[in-house]
């Protein structure tokens, strides 16, 4: 039978200061998951034993009622799914707690779904999909929003919006419809809404994202960055090494780079998970690479040391203060990066991201789509073919020279 207990559950605030949540939580099957009340309680107007506020709040008997009104609700849950022997997960009891709290509006299940991402610390997730959220609230100018209002009259009117009066560019607009997509299949799941009330799908609002231009450097610009003679340990000289490091292995994105380990070194291989959704990969270590890691080889001290020295010293407990500062300090590389092509008299533009253009770029179709794919831990092989024809032009240009043949003088003999 699952059980059910109210606490004060710990969060680090944007400022590195520890607060503690008003929570109920459930635990079932070795899983917890809470339900929060929206209060934050000083631990010395907590009473752990008998879960309720001390009388030092001023608000106690308000907040005692409230535990008292929720906690009924939730006990009933797990009374009646007992009672049946029903087996339910602490997820699905909260479920219907939250849906017994008219949490039917789309603001509503979105402000959860952020939420969730942030107790799962994808904040990179948890900030794009709130900025996302506030967009649409930004057009709708109301406090609720009904799911049977995000119609697909809402959702045109809400692209036009962003177009002209945000001037954003269309790739954003598919990605807050896809977010409007996600936040529908949820309640829809749930049992909240209605299929019929789907905005999206054949003959209604279609996500379609525009074609975008990738261009990486070519061998000849990679070399150039690669002989420019730099001073050690200064800012051009990391900035160089980490874009470098990331082409060497495949267009690694910067930000699994910065959180790179010496203990991530396995036998002359690079074993990790990548940040951007977990999952675990293992990559032979070029010799190149290893170049750079040996540059670095006098900074360790721990086998659990960061390779690279940007995220070094931060307090790594709070998910807000590593995202600021990993965000921060891809900004400071691409500063120093801009200068860096300046130097090496390459004209294209060159930010973190263009290293993965690049290595791209230079493979072409001197490898196959099966062999990338593993390289780009792509999951689907579909994505790999796509991403590469951005750099494989040899065909269509070989046919464009053939067809431009032709000359005057030979028009004259025919």
């Amino acid at each position: 039978m699952a059980k059910l207990k109210v606490v004060l559950h710990p969060k680090i605030d944007r400022k590195g200061k520890k607060q503690y949540r008003l929570a109920f939580r459930v635990t079932a099957y070795r899983r917890r998951s809470y339900l929060y009340l929206g209060y934050n309680i000083d631990p010395k107007d907590w009473n752990e034993e008998f879960e309720k506020v001390r009388k030092t709040h001023p608000k106690h008997q308000h907040l005692n009622r409230l535990i008292r009104k929720k906690y009924d609700q939730i006990d009933d849950i797990i009374f009646e799914a007992a009672s049946k022997n029903e087996k339910i997960t602490a997820n699905q009891i909260l479920d219907k707690v939250r849906n017994k709290l008219d949490n039917t509006t789309f603001y509503a299940l979105a402000e959860e779904h952020i939420e969730d991402l942030k107790q799962a610390k994808k904040l990179n997730r948890a900030i794009s999909d709130r900025s996302k959220l506030n967009r649409i609230k930004e057009y709708s100018k109301k406090k609720t929003l009904h799911f049977q209002e995000v119609d697909e009259l809402f959702l045109r009117r809400l692209k036009i919006y962003l177009l002209t009066k945000r001037q954003v560019s269309e790739r954003t607009v598919m990605n807050i419809f896809v977010f409007v997509r996600l936040i529908f299949n949820e309640a829809i799941r749930r049992g909240l809404v209605d299929y019929k009330l789907y905005p999206f799908g054949k003959g209604k609002i279609q996500i379609k994202y525009p074609p975008t231009l990738k261009i990486g450097l070519n061998e000849e610009e990679i070399l150039k960055l690669e002989e420019l003679e730099l001073q050690p340990e200064t800012q051009l000289w990391h900035s160089r090494n980490v874009f470098l490091f990331s082409f060497y292995l495949a267009g690694m994105r910067i930000s699994d780079v910065l959180n790179l380990r010496w203990n991530s070194i396995v036998d002359q291989r690079l074993n990790y998970k990548m940040r951007k959704n977990n999952k675990l990969n293992s990559i032979k270590i070029p010799e190149k690479a290893y170049g750079i890691l040996e540059m670095y080889r006098h900074d360790q001290k721990f086998s659990s040391d960061l390779i690279f020295p940007y995220l070094k010293g931060i307090q790594r407990s709070s998910s807000k203060i590593e995202y600021n500062t990993t965000k921060s300090s891809i900004k400071k590389i691409n500063k120093y990066l801009k200068e860096l092509s300046s130097k090496a008299g390459v004209d294209k533009k060159v930010t973190s991201h263009i290293a993965r253009h690049s290595f791209g770029n230079i493979a072409g179709d001197k490898v196959s789509p099966q062999m990338l794919q593993k390289l780009y831990r792509h999951s689907h092989l579909s994505t790999t073919i796509g991403y590469q024809g951005n750099f494989i032009h040899t065909n269509s240009d070989n046919a464009l020279e053939e067809i431009l043949k032709f000359s005057a003088q030979e028009n004259r003999k025919s």
